[in-house]
């Protein structure tokens, strides 16, 4: 669980760093790059707790959430370029913290008794929507709606959990199974050009 909970640390300071890239982008002010950062790394987490009547949310509970993403906003600040360059291996952390982020989030829910079912979309959630205020905020289409497997990563790994769980595998590696299973599907999504069906009206 000591590895879970830096991991999310981690993915917390990742998903930062690419909120206030995307703010750069857009050319916001110090504020409104840093604004972006934040509802970027925990707006999932934060419509979670709300979602599930959890209060106060995680971030206001714990420092370290606050401390990552600050520590993701200063190294984006004084080291731009640089990060930029290293944004394959950012992505690689992106994609370690939505697999972390949905066993958090399914985890959650399970402990205070949600349905299944319903703890699969609360995985997905934590994982995918702090991207989706980021992009819509930006004036961007949010990345889950087009081109990649990116949230059915997420509900693919949270039912492989579930499946691991009923057949009674240990807690740790389950995670670490479920974990591994996301980032797979990920990765080959990416390599190999995969993607959801395009939903089209019939006169395009």
């Amino acid at each position: 669980m000591e590895i879970i909970i830096w991991l999310d640390y981690i993915g917390t300071m990742v998903f930062a760093i690419s909120g206030v890239l995307t703010a750069a982008g857009k050319k916001l002010d110090l504020f409104g790059a840093l604004f972006i950062g934040v509802v970027t790394a925990i707006g999932g987490g934060t419509i979670r707790d709300l979602l599930l009547g959890v209060t106060p949310v995680t971030w206001i509970q714990e420092y370290g959430y606050i401390l990552s993403i600050l520590t993701g906003f200063i190294i984006t600040f004084l080291f731009r370029k640089f990060v930029v360059r290293m944004r394959r291996t950012l992505f690689l952390f992106d994609t370690i913290g939505i697999a972390v982020f949905t066993i958090i989030g399914l985890e959650k829910a399970l402990n205070i008794g949600v349905n299944p079912i319903v703890a699969v979309i609360m995985g997905m959630t934590t994982a995918v929507v702090g991207g989706v205020i980021r992009d819509t905020l930006t004036n961007e289409l949010p990345l889950i709606f087009h081109k990649e497997i990116y949230a059915m990563a997420c509900i693919a790994g949270a039912l492989f959990y579930l499946f691991f769980d009923w057949i009674g595998t240990p807690l740790a590696v389950n995670e670490l199974l479920t974990i591994g299973i996301i980032i797979t599907i990920r990765l080959l999504s990416i390599r190999y050009n995969l993607s959801m069906p395009v939903l089209k009206n019939t006169d395009d």
